[in-house]
């Protein structure tokens, strides 16, 4: 029977499709703790007090890379070239969801309007990054190879989610609110378009290094359509609602390291 527990145990237990999916995870994280690390670097001067969340977001998002790393690394396996259909790091940028790299290569200081466009898109994509852990340490919390990294991701991902929200709505209370609502839904609806696009390329590759006969293969396209057309047709909704999150200034501290995995 095909669940996402069993497919994800094929996907561990096969070292190529093993070193395929760390890849894929390391590049993501460390091209998302560059980004960070750039745009606290830019913050505007009225917004100063954001700048140590964003970097600690940022070095967050470097260790998850280094995280990744090393779990190839203790199996003496090493990174792959990202496919580029799978980078869904770039892909978000390319269709001009978040901040332009270009943008972030200047170094001429960001704008309030650029904040609020950064926290909208991290809102939405670090929704989808704390339910893929949630699941992951649902089934794998406990597994003796990966459970500890995993729950140490998942609690960043937790605290990085309520960031976005405590956050964005002190941005709507100082006058912001309709642009914030505006962003967080172009966000959401191309970040559903990418995920099951990049998605499907994930499946196809994993297909392809693990030999799954082409009925498999379609059953699991078909279900990454089902996903979409639920969060099409309104499923996306939940990406971009606002609430004040139990965690309260969860960034407000110094990364927590992981030397056990760096």
């Amino acid at each position: 029977m095909l669940s996402a527990k069993s497919l994800f145990q094929e996907i561990l237990d096969h070292d190529e499709s093993f070193r395929l999916f760390c890849s894929i995870a390391a590049s993501g994280e460390s091209q998302g703790g560059w980004e960070n690390g750039r745009i606290s670097a830019l913050v505007p001067p009225e917004l100063a007090h954001l700048a140590p969340k964003i970097a600690r977001h940022g070095a967050d998002e470097d260790k998850h890379g280094r995280i990744f790393r090393a779990l190839l690394n203790k199996r003496g396996l090493t990174p792959v070239p990202v496919p580029a259909g799978t980078d869904y790091t770039m892909l978000l940028e390319r269709h001009g969801i978040g901040l332009a790299h270009e943008r972030l290569r200047a170094e001429r200081p960001l704008t309030e309007r650029d904040i609020v466009t950064y926290l909208a898109h991290s809102r939405v994509t670090e929704q989808r990054a704390a339910e893929q852990m949630v699941m992951l340490v649902r089934y794998f919390g406990d597994h003796p190879e990966i459970g500890r990294a995993i729950r140490m991701i998942s609690d960043d991902e937790d605290n990085h989610l309520a960031y976005c929200h405590e956050e964005l709505l002190r941005l709507a209370r100082a006058g912001h609110g309709r642009a914030i609502q505006r962003v967080l839904r172009e966000c959401a609806l191309a970040e559903i378009r990418i995920y099951r696009d990049v998605s499907l390329a994930v499946l196809g590759h994993m297909g392809r290094v693990l030999g799954w006969p082409r009925a498999k293969s379609a059953v699991l396209a078909a279900g990454v359509h089902g996903v979409y057309a639920w969060e099409r047709a309104g499923g996306w909704r939940r990406m971009v609602s606002l609430t004040m999150p139990e965690r309260r200034d969860a960034l407000g501290g110094p990364a927590v390291p992981a030397p056990e995995f760096a």
